[in-house]
Order: structure tokens, then sequence, then C-alpha cells
């Protein structure tokens, strides 16, 4: 057995980044946090300009919600959806977003 530094002996000592993964497996969150991580992430993804007038407002079965102010953006992000989803899916290194309703 390996002892820690203050001579407390462990028993198959395990970084804490591999506990909290192993964790966030067992409990079968991954998905929920990788959704609020796309919701963090919306202005770095998208840009300010673009931030400014749609805001996410939650992800439900891989669907994006966005709450665009004015009309006429929202006709032109509808332009930029599947642009937008590749940009999110490849932030994220995985595919969360499937589809993004503005509203």
């Amino acid at each position: 057995m390996e002892r820690n530094s203050n001579g407390i002996r462990m028993r198959n000592p395990k970084h804490i980044s591999n506990a909290i993964s192993s964790l966030v497996q067992q409990l079968g969150i991954e998905v929920k946090i990788k959704q609020g991580e796309v919701l963090d992430a919306w202005t770095r993804i998208v840009g300010d300009h673009i931030a400014k007038v749609a805001i996410p407002t939650g992800i439900r079965n891989g669907k994006l919600f966005v709450h665009v102010t004015h009309s006429t953006w929202r006709n032109e992000l509808i332009f930029l959806k599947q642009e937008l989803i590749a940009k999110i899916n490849k932030e994220m290194k995985q595919e969360i977003v499937k589809e993004i309703i503005f509203r």
C-alpha cells in the first residue's frame, strides 16, 4: 500500500478527474453535463453578434431551444441552422444538438 503526503495509507490511489468521470458515467448524467456546457459556450461558439439576439433556453432530446429577439434575426438564423449545429457539436466533440428550434 502507498501512503499519501500525510502518511495515511491509500488503496489504489486515483486521480480525482478519473474518479469524477467514473461517477458521472455511473450516474448517467454525462449528456446533461454536456448540454449545460453547450449553453455556457453559446456566445463563444456563435459569436457576440448572434449571442446578443439569440439566447439559448434549454436542450431536450437533442433539440436546442433558442429565444430570438427579432423575427428578422430568426429568419436569418434558420438559414444558418445546420452550420450552427455543426459548430456546436464540433466544440462539444460529440453530437449533442440534432436540431435547433428558434422561437
